[in-house]
């Protein structure tokens, strides 16, 4: 069974890290950040972004995100 593709960082977690991780490739962006999900279990989200706008859109959510404790 294929994973679902995650396009927010809401859809995984409910609080986020104060340090995420942008990671340049030749085809795009990663994004990774850490906080608690719906369980409030720790736990890390790694969203792909193929375009600037995708980038800055994860990037602007996760700064209104509630920070996790």
């Amino acid at each position: 069974m294929a994973k679902k593709s995650i396009s927010k960082v809401s859809e995984k977690l409910t609080t986020s890290n104060d340090t995420f991780t942008i990671s340049m490739y030749d085809n795009g962006f990663m994004v990774e950040v850490s906080g608690k999900n719906k369980a409030d279990d720790w736990t890390t989200a790694k969203i792909v972004c193929s375009t600037l706008d995708q980038l800055l859109a994860i990037v602007a959510e996760i700064t209104e995100m509630e920070r996790a404790d």
